[in-house]
């Protein structure tokens, strides 16, 4: 009696195969019942809607760790833009980026960091609404693999150029949404067509009121807002979208890169944190 197999879906195509399968017979990727294809790691990569769960999970994670770090400086007041706000003690330490930390400290990893920390319950909020809706769609269209190497470099660029502008103080993953803008924006002018057009000016309305809201409403980084914008732009054109480039060996590696770097900074964020503040 030959023993029972296991079925499970691959890993790349999602047919139903079985987990003994040397390749699977539909897309012909090697070894589909491998244990380090089915892990929550790269599951993640794979799964659009699982992917962006961890990182608005790891932005929630930051924001409740930077509120924890000081509770008695979380801000309670009844205005809803700075309701729990973490201290601004709390989010230097765990990275908060601009002229001070990095003139002053040389804390050039905050360019990474600041991206996961907000500032107040509606910020964070906001913030990830934008990351959940506009993921998906450069998930779509771009892939998984660059929509998360967009959604990186986008913010490191976008506080670059506020730092450059002379920006003192900075955090929030505005500058990524924006470069997850950008990416659509050139997506849906490249692409044309009817469902082209649609998507740009679908966009581009949000893009008008993103930067008149950051133009009334005071503290508002409009430099990271134009950097991560940009940012989005030039790397959608370089990486390529699904309908013209199949995600590739190097967008993979690109993005592996921007996770190991994301994952290095935020343990040493909260590892420094808590040193400090044990030492303080």
């Amino acid at each position: 009696m030959s023993a029972n197999r296991q079925s499970i879906l691959c890993p790349n195509c999602r047919k139903l195969i079985s987990s003994s399968e040397a390749k699977c017979p539909y897309c012909g990727t090697a070894r589909p019942g491998s244990w380090y294809k089915h892990n929550a790691w790269t599951r993640g990569f794979r799964e659009p809607a699982q992917f962006i769960k961890y990182i608005i999970g790891v932005n929630a994670g930051m924001y409740i760790i930077s509120i924890m770090f000081n509770p008695g400086g979380a801000g309670l007041s009844m205005n809803p833009l700075t309701f729990l706000s973490p201290s601004n003690n709390s989010l230097f330490l765990l990275g908060a980026t601009g002229v001070i930390p990095i003139d002053r400290f040389h804390r050039y990893w905050t360019l990474i960091s600041a991206s996961f920390l907000h500032g107040s319950i509606l910020h964070i909020f906001f913030n990830m609404v934008a990351l959940y809706q506009l993921g998906f769609i450069v998930i779509r269209e771009f892939g998984v693999y660059r929509m998360f190497a967009i959604y990186t470099l986008s913010g490191i660029f976008g506080f670059w150029v506020s730092y450059m502008a002379g920006v003192a103080l900075t955090i929030g993953a505005s500058a990524s949404v924006l470069g997850l803008i950008g990416a659509i924006l050139y997506y849906g002018k490249s692409r044309g067509g009817v469902y082209g057009r649609s998507l740009y000016k679908q966009v581009a309305v949000w893009t008008v009121l993103i930067f008149v809201f950051g133009f009334v409403v005071q503290g508002i980084n409009n430099w990271g807002h134009a950097g991560g914008m940009l940012a989005g732009i030039v790397l959608g054109f370089l990486l390529g979208y699904q309908e013209k480039k199949k995600e590739n060996l190097f967008h993979k590696m690109l993005a592996g890169a921007c996770a190991v770097a994301t994952i290095a900074v935020l343990i040493w964020a909260v590892s420094t944190t808590v040193y400090y503040s044990v030492a303080g």
